[in-house]
């Protein structure tokens, strides 16, 4: 069977399964009592089923079992097989973690160690790490040592794992951004030649949309933790792995296709931080929380959204593109100086931060550059 018509087949039956798995889902959470709560934090008005991300795990390992044996000889090397099976593994173990969450609401505590235990297993069970690293102005790919790659692999799967559950917060919002990452990954993997990541990817992305039919707002389901940790884990997994192993990559390029849920964690941290909060303290200062509060529906918020995750995928597959030529380091310094201006205007511009303080604007106005204001519902209604 050709590979292009194996992936094709594999992305249709992911698809198709979690077409048919969603529904049934949706009534298994009711039956269990896995459902969602509304409350002053959060946007629904209704009770609504959670443990979504189930049909997503079902999809995606039954379009695996329906296309493995028809996957050619030769086209996966031992290696490959081995982190295959540290995705499924530690895959299973997370979405066990996030069911029961939906039902039980586990304490974050709990949920961390959880977390750590399916990094640990694909750390230790599969010996898959971050075990080459390029920085830009240095020699090509520094080898690490195991003492640093053991704990910057974990840090980076929780990390990761946490930041897609963090922005699940309005219908669609945490499927769509991942199915972009994930697409974003397919296109790059294509473009390397990496067959275990196009394979896995292909197969997540289809389930991602079969799920989205039934998730984007107005939701019929919510994909719950189990969603957004198995969603988060995968891209956590999937960008350490089909990365590593180029010849010449940038340690920019896996945080750029993740580029949305990082720094919307990262302006979360600084948010609680600059607020003399707790760090894991939950609050409605998101990036899907403050554009509606500038008076954007639900689903344009959404959209928006999307859209500057698109913008993040286009500039990782830009990056990957570059990384061996003889500009690369410059490229890669300019795209980084580029994101830290732009995402600091967008701070400052939805108040992700705070919500009064727009240092580089006012600096930017005082030298004649001016910024448009986006005004609030509230100031406009004045």
């Amino acid at each position: 069977m050709p590979v292009g018509f194996l992936y094709t087949m594999g992305f249709i039956i992911a698809l198709l399964l979690a077409l048919a798995m969603t529904p049934l889902v949706k009534k298994f959470a009711f039956k269990v009592g896995a459902i969602d709560k509304p409350n002053h934090r959060k946007v629904h008005t209704r009770i609504m089923p959670r443990l979504g991300g189930l049909a997503i795990y079902i999809a995606f390992v039954g379009a695996f079992l329906a296309v493995s044996p028809f996957i050619p000889d030769g086209l996966l090397r031992p290696r490959d097989v081995n982190m295959i099976n540290a995705l499924l593994v530690g895959g299973t173990i997370i979405i066990i973690l996030g069911a029961l969450d939906d039902r039980f609401e586990l304490s974050a505590k709990v949920k961390l160690l959880g977390q750590i235990a399916a990094a640990c297993v694909v750390v230790f069970g599969f010996d898959v790490r971050i075990d080459l690293v390029n920085i830009p102005f240095g020699e090509t790919m520094q080898p690490i040592a195991e003492w640093i790659g053991i704990p910057l692999t974990i840090l980076w799967i929780v990390g990761v794992t946490n930041a897609i559950n963090l922005i699940d917060g309005l219908d669609g919002l945490a499927a769509g951004v991942s199915g972009i990452s994930i697409a974003t990954i397919v296109v790059m993997a294509t473009l390397m030649g990496f067959q275990p990541v196009i394979l896995l990817s292909t197969l997540l992305l289809g389930g991602i949309i079969g799920f989205l039919v039934f998730n984007f707002h107005p939701a019929k389901i919510f994909m719950g933790d189990s969603g957004s940790l198995f969603l988060g884990f995968s891209l956590a997994t999937l960008s350490m792995l089909g990365f590593k192993q180029v010849t010449i990559v940038s340690f920019v390029t896996p945080l750029l296709i993740i580029g949305v849920p990082l720094s919307d964690t990262f302006f979360a941290i600084v948010r609680r931080w600059v607020n003399k909060k707790p760090i894991f303290a939950p609050d409605k200062g998101h990036l899907h929380h403050r554009l509606q509060d500038l008076g954007f529906s639900h689903r344009r918020t959404v959209l928006i959204i999307w859209g500057v995750a698109a913008i993040f995928g286009i500039l990782a597959i830009v990056q990957s593109a570059v990384v061996q030529s003889s500009a690369a380091n410059w490229i890669t310094f300019a795209v980084i100086c580029l994101l830290m201006f732009f995402l600091q205007i967008g701070a400052e511009l939805t108040g992700i931060v705070d919500k009064t303080r727009r240092p580089l604007i006012n600096f930017l106005a005082r030298i004649g550059v001016r910024i448009a204001k986006v005004d609030t519902q509230q100031s406009r209604g004045k």
